[in-house]
């Protein structure tokens, strides 16, 4: 289904109800320069790192897409999806029914108190960026610690620039790319105001810090388009 979500009048924040929920593939595939590109880059990452047998863990799995398309491409994996969204979880489990797949689990939770432990890889899409940031951090080391030795955690997000004429020129390139996919004027302004004090992005150097802070050896950029970055994080 095509994303209309702010073609009309809306009277609250942005949150991943049922509109956002039924739209939620092609709002992605619209709004995030690369998006399906960027899911096959950390799906060939994975092929590296993951072995049969092993647990993978997608926060913020959202319509379950992700883990359906790495399903496709690793077998013998045990893949849990969490969400804390009912609309998003409802759309996962329509979709993994129809696929007839049956190693994929998806949960209703709080991604800052579900129990993370002997996972070799995790995933998180544009997830962190939804945190609040004082909990960011938290979140980040809970990450760690439920990492086995040698696992990775793979996280893609929408960042900010340090050099503010930097930062306001690639948001006038960005809304320029939105344009081009079929968003009007007025659908940009008021997801932007829908996001506000939602979406909060944090630099480059602040997610690789955090990622430090909480243990992790190594943190790398693994693609980056203008204000998205994909990071791998090694334990």
């Amino acid at each position: 289904m095509k994303d209309r979500v702010f073609s009309k009048e809306l009277d609250k924040k942005f949150e991943f109800d049922e509109a956002v929920a039924s739209v939620f593939d092609d709002m992605l595939n619209r709004s995030v320069p690369f998006y399906s590109e960027v899911q096959e880059l950390i799906i060939d990452f994975l092929k590296l790192y993951a072995k049969s047998g092993d647990k993978v863990l997608d926060l913020g799995s959202s319509t379950g897409k992700f883990l359906i398309n790495l399903n496709s491409q690793i077998k013998d994996l045990e893949l849990i999806g969490i969400d804390n969204s009912k609309p998003m979880l409802k759309q996962a489990n329509i979709k993994v029914k129809a696929y007839g797949v049956e190693n994929i689990s998806f949960e209703y939770a709080d991604m800052l108190e579900y129990s993370i432990k002997e996972f070799n890889c995790i995933v998180a899409n544009y997830t962190l960026q939804f945190i609040r940031p004082l909990n960011r951090p938290k979140l980040t080391k809970r990450v760690f610690d439920g990492l086995r030795d040698g696992g990775i955690f793979i996280f893609s997000e929408k960042i900010v620039f340090e050099d503010k004429k930097t930062d306001k020129d690639i948001i006038d390139i960005y809304y320029k790319y939105k344009k081009s996919q079929g968003y009007s004027e007025t659908e940009i302004v008021k997801k932007r105001e829908a996001l506000e004090n939602v979406l909060i992005p944090f630099t480059i150097n602040e997610n690789i810090t955090m990622c430090k802070e909480a243990g992790f050896k190594s943190v790398e950029t693994l693609f980056q388009w203008g204000n998205f970055v994909t990071f791998i994080a090694k334990k």
